[in-house]
């Protein structure tokens, strides 16, 4: 009875497509429970057939599908247009792997033949056994195994049943049969296609249509579905592929398929299972033109891609679940979607390819300068399907392959060398595209991805550059599934290295504890109050509360970047509190002094709690606390200083914590704690500074100053007045190179003032001043006012404003500037 209420609580907020969509699909169910689903016999099979593709019977049929996949693929005795043409290119590929990417090579080898054996890497797990014969519905870390069940009977989301399901359904996807397709032409050793036949043959057996665990998913279907045509076409060639195999595969692919149709995720997941499911309806539409149902599923897949495609990627390029593992997976579907269609000279909108390129380009900005990936948001481990060797979270494979499809040079700068996973999806043709890009960096060091609420920074696109990205986004969409409570968290990396990182995800089922852990506000770097979190998490995929986070200020300049934002989340508390952050990058070309973050973290309240800002650390590393000073050492001995100050002098500790880099697999690292507790307003500021030769020295709650050999930054934080430095101002720095001022910044105020310097005076606010002295030239960028005027110690010659020069005579010692329309215009030379 509490059941059926639950239930029609639930019908009272869908519309009513949605409740005839659901209720088909449940009365589809309940008559596969009732009836069964068998597989198609031989007779069925020939219906399935196109009338002018049959010949006689199912088996004869399947051997005309094969030689003609045979015929374009292995023989090349003519165009291929159902499948990716890279594919009718054996002898260059072979002849590219062992030249060019002679380890990757080796890598794909060593992977099938461990895959032949049993042994499986997944995910994050190594060398896992399923049992011999393989048992596929087996989940080997816990030991759990499912039934044979209908699949909807199978509570797949409970680890005391199926352990982690997402194992079970890694293996179950059979990127492995793809990798075994690759070994068969590498090395031309048979015994690869006997052991795919071998194996697909074990899992038909084992897998009745509709029963078990791995018909639970559509989208895990389409993923299984994809790597079979995969691996049909690269095993066309050998003996071991007869009709009589060939058509009970055709039979599996085809309830794939109708499971597929039946079950789409309009409404249970309307994300990457929706698009994926879509994809694999259109691959096998595409690539099986001989099927009644191949136009039907072509456009529908294709129909779904297209709809989806301007709701899941924004406008700004970025997926909309906030997730950079989930965006990963969309560029690459719609990759695939585009090269297949080009495949089979299949038209498609221009929209396409745009929202393609902005989502790659979102990919470029988010690559570390060591060529990972920042892993926001949940990070479930899989892919595709898997052409090459790297790193869970290196994303340069899928930037390369869209360079190769765009010709775009910045992708190209950022994914470095030709990807082996190019020269197979794209064949010999598109490396040699990619070749013939010429690199460029890209145009700009720091981006705004405004719509998602993503501000990347950066001093450049070298691999020694230092880089930052800050979360300051919707927490996802929906029930928010694969979202974290990570509102105004960061991550830093600098002179080339990666310190301050997101954690990422681990598990989702197989350990509640663990995957409350990984997606908790502790378990990011920003800030509990109280020892609550910012977002409450409901279950593995959904969320009691959520904070809202919004940007209030980000401004790119030439010696310093801004980013200010604040979140709602703490207030929900009984004292409500909002948590505001504004981080300052501060670029240096000088080694001495490396660029360096500032973050300040402001807190509004009545009462009296207790903050916490946690600063998660790399593997690898080690870390001290003293006082209000963290020291952090990496392996290779480099060094990172956290100097903490606040309205009370702040306490530094270390505490384990955990980094996750690929689902499935953590290993150890510290995290840095810097607690403070007052009543009212209270801020915490934290200089995180690379490198051990600067020190970081408070002069008063508002002033600091960092030195460096003859470098010195002077830092205030308030409408007070230092020794060389006064400011009404919410933030100003000076930079000193030999007592010469060599740049300062000024944030949301009136006045700077540098002694024996420069002054600079407004009427209005100034949201971002930034000034930069080169000889006798002082260049001006001007954020927010429409008036200043500029006093200074020894008069420049020259005076730009926003790029717009003005020549400036010997004796003048103070400018007015106005704006006017776009332009800024020179007032007075006194």
């Amino acid at each position: 009875m509490q059941a059926g209420i639950a239930q029609l609580k639930k019908l009272r907020n869908k519309s009513l497509r949605e409740i005839r969509a659901r209720g088909k699909q449940e009365i589809t169910k309940i008559g596969e429970r009732l009836f069964g689903a068998a597989e198609l016999s031989d007779d069925a099979l020939l219906q399935e057939f196109n009338p002018a593709s049959r010949n006689g019977s199912g088996e004869g049929t399947s051997a005309l599908i094969l030689q003609r996949i045979r015929s374009s693929f292995v023989f090349g005795n003519q165009s291929p247009t159902t499948f990716f043409p890279s594919l009718a290119r054996r002898t260059e590929i072979t002849l590219a792997m062992e030249h060019r990417f002679p380890a990757t090579r080796l890598a794909l080898i060593d992977r099938a033949d461990r895959a032949m054996a049993g042994r499986f890497d997944l995910l994050g797990f190594c060398d896992l056994s399923f049992g011999s014969p393989i048992d596929w519905h087996l989940e080997p870390i816990s030991g759990k195994r499912t039934s044979l069940d209908h699949w909807s009977k199978i509570d797949y989301l409970n680890p005391d049943i199926a352990g982690d399901k997402k194992i079970t359904w890694e293996l179950n996807r059979h990127a492995h049969f793809v990798t075994l397709g690759q070994a068969y032409w590498l090395t031309g050793d048979e015994q690869y296609a006997e052991a795919f036949v071998a194996q697909a043959s074990r899992w038909m057996d084992a897998n009745p249509v509709g029963r078990g665990i791995n018909w639970a998913s559509s989208l895990e279907l389409a993923f299984r579905a994809i790597a079979w045509l995969w691996a049909l076409h690269l095993f066309a060639g050998s003996h071991h592929l007869n009709a009589r195999f060939v058509m009970r595969l055709l039979k599996c692919l085809i309830a794939h398929g109708r499971h597929i149709e039946s079950y789409l995720s309009y409404y249970f997941s309307p994300n990457t299972h929706l698009t994926g499911e879509a994809l694999g309806l259109f691959y096998l539409g595409t690539a099986l033109p001989e099927f009644n149902r191949a136009n039907r599923w072509r456009d529908k897949g294709l129909r779904i891609l297209l709809e989806q495609l301007p709701i899941h990627v924004r406008a700004d390029g970025v997926y909309f679940e906030q997730s950079t593992y989930y965006h990963r997976y969309t560029a690459d579907f719609y990759t695939h979607l585009i090269a297949l269609a080009r495949a089979s000279n299949l038209a498609l909108t221009d929209e396409v390819e745009d929202r393609l390129a902005r989502s790659l380009d979102y990919l470029m900005w988010t690559t570390r300068p060591d060529g990972s990936s920042s892993l926001v948001g949940d990070d479930d481990g899989g892919r595709l399907i898997k052409l090459g060797e790297r790193a869970a979270d290196d994303f340069r494979d899928t930037l390369a392959t869209g360079a190769a499809l765009s010709g775009q040079s910045d992708f190209k700068y950022v994914a470095g060398e030709a990807a082996a996973e190019t020269l197979w999806l794209l064949g010999p043709a598109g490396v040699a595209r990619y070749d013939e890009i010429c690199a460029v960096q890209p145009a700009s060091a720091t981006r705004a991805f405004a719509n998602s609420g993503y501000f990347v920074m950066r001093d450049g696109w070298a691999k020694d550059s230092n880089y930052a990205i800050v979360d300051c986004g919707p927490h996802g969409v929906s029930s928010c599934g694969h979202a974290h409570a990570d509102a105004l968290a960061f991550e830093f990396a600098a002179c080339g290295k990666t310190w301050l990182v997101d954690p990422g995800t681990f598990t989702y089922t197989g350990d509640a504890r663990l995957r409350d852990w990984f997606r908790s506000t502790e378990s990011h770097n920003t800030v509990t109050i109280d020892g609550e979190p910012q977002s409450i998490p409901a279950g593995p995929f959904s969320w009691n509360h959520t904070a809202n986070a919004k940007a209030r200020e980000f401004i790119a300049g030439t010696e310093f970047d801004y980013f200010e934002g604040a979140h709602d989340g703490y207030e929900r508390l009984s004292d409500a509190v909002t948590h505001a952050r504004s981080l300052m990058f501060v670029k240096s070309r000088d080694s001495r002094l490396p660029s360096y973050l500032i973050v300040r973290d402001a807190f509004k309240s009545r009462g009296s709690h207790h903050y916490a800002a946690r600063y998660h650390i790399d593997s690898g590393c080690r870390a001290e606390a003293n006082a209000n000073r963290v020291q952090v050492v990496n392996q290779c001995d480099d060094r990172l200083g956290i100097f903490a100050f606040g309205n009370r002098e702040p306490q530094a500790r270390i505490e384990q914590g955990w980094v996750s880099r690929v689902y499935g697999n953590r290993k150890s690292a510290p995290v840095a704690v810097i607690e403070t507790e007052g009543e009212g307003q209270q801020e915490l500021m934290a200089f995180i500074i690379p490198g051990s030769a600067s020190e970081t020295t408070a002069h008063s709650k508002s002033s600091y100053t960092i030195a460096a050999d003859e470098l010195l930054d002077v830092i205030i934080t308030s409408d007070i007045e230092c020794e060389r430095l006064a400011a009404q101002a919410s933030m100003a720095i000076a930079r000193f190179t030999s007592n010469n001022l060599a740049s300062a910044c000024l944030i949301q105020g009136r006045k700077l003032e540098v002694k024996d310097h420069i002054s600079l005076h407004s009427p209005t606010m100034i949201r971002f001043g930034e000034i930069q002295i080169n000889d006798s030239r002082i260049e001006i960028t001007i954020h927010g006012a429409s008036r200043f005027e500029l006093s200074f110690y020894q008069p420049p010659t020259e005076i730009v404003v926003n790029k717009k020069r003005f020549t400036i005579s010997k004796n003048c010692r103070s400018v007015a500037f106005v704006l006017e329309g776009s332009g800024w215009k020179l007032m007075n030379r006194d």
